[in-house]
């Protein structure tokens, strides 16, 4: 898949890949020419992605390839030990759960999964929207990460909780609202990481930490920007104008405070080297949880607590102009 603005890159591409294909039938060097050709596309690469609009990192964070929750899981950590199943309903596969070690440190993971197919999402991944029992399935991990003092790792990847009747009926509003209020007071540390999408109460619910990072071509937010322009706009298609209306970005999010940092990606995306981004994210994983280490449950709730009652503090610049 080729995103508009990549086109004058995957352009580039095309003709190496055509000078190579010439080079080696006729046997002419024009190695020359083929490094002047990458350095340009480096240079182009540099400017296209150092300056993205809110909506092309959108587009970005929605890329097929990204890679998603499993990929990070089986790149960053040892004997994954997948939890199944919430003991009220049955097994929500669009959140993964379980056990597992980072660097010889015992922790719990979960996180939103997309489907990499239509055919995985059709059974099952449902685009990375959780139904109740996902969340329900995500609290009672918490709680044992709680009772054998593991740390809580989460990784955010969803458009949302699952909109269905079948959901409702089941009680999603419930089963979020509940997470939230559990996740406020749990023991343990939690740290999440927003590695693609961040809609709604569907990332909320398993988003209520001590330390929130985003990945740089992530976003988070209260509604799609296709969703707020239908609202707002009355059309669908302003969705471009609404997103960089809503400060949904990473760097925005950093500004507003409302995450603790933004991890790098490299150039072009996490799709263009997994490995990589999974190391960044690694880092900074280590990084946090020994800042936990000591810290006694008490002071680990009221740093949890602190972090959301500081979010909204605005200075009002009418008043300041008014005296």
């Amino acid at each position: 898949m080729t995103l508009d603005f990549e086109k004058s890159i995957i352009e580039i591409d095309k003709r190496i890949d055509d000078l190579k294909k010439t080079s080696k039938d006729s046997n002419i060097d024009i190695s020359a020419q083929i490094a002047k050709l990458e350095k340009t596309k480096n240079e182009i690469k540099i400017k296209i992605y150092s300056s993205l609009s809110p909506w092309q990192i959108v587009q970005l964070a929605r890329h097929p390839k990204r890679p998603y929750t499993f990929d990070y899981i089986n790149l960053i950590f040892n004997d994954f030990v997948e939890l199944h199943g919430d003991r009220y309903f049955g097994d929500d596969k669009a959140i993964l759960s379980g056990i597992a070690e980072i660097d010889n440190r015992q922790v719990v993971v979960i996180g939103h999964q997309k489907g990499r197919t239509l055919d995985e999402n059709i059974k099952g991944a449902n685009f990375g929207m959780a139904h109740p029992e996902g969340y329900r399935k995500a609290l009672r991990v918490m709680k044992l990460a709680e009772k054998f003092n593991r740390p809580v790792i989460t990784f955010i990847d969803t458009p949302g909780a699952y909109p269905g009747i079948a959901a409702e009926e089941r009680g999603q509003a419930e089963a979020i609202a509940k997470n939230l209020r559990e996740m406020s007071c749990l023991k343990v540390p939690i740290i999440t990481i927003i590695i693609s999408e961040g809609g709604s109460g569907g990332a909320l619910g398993i988003a209520v930490s001590n330390k929130i990072f985003c990945l740089e071509n992530s976003y988070c937010s209260v509604i799609s920007p296709e969703g707020c322009a239908a609202i707002l706009f009355r059309d669908s298609s302003k969705a471009a104008e609404a997103a960089e209306a809503m400060k949904i970005t990473a760097k925005d999010l950093l500004n507003l405070k409302i995450v603790d940092g933004i991890i790098k990606e490299p150039l072009g995306g996490a799709h263009n080297d997994v490995k990589k981004t999974a190391l960044n994210i690694k880092k900074i994983l280590n990084e946090n949880l020994a800042y936990y280490d000591n810290m006694s449950c008490k002071k680990i709730i009221n740093d949890r607590y602190s972090k959301f009652r500081s979010f909204g503090i605005f200075d009002d610049i009418f008043l300041k102009n008014k005296q």
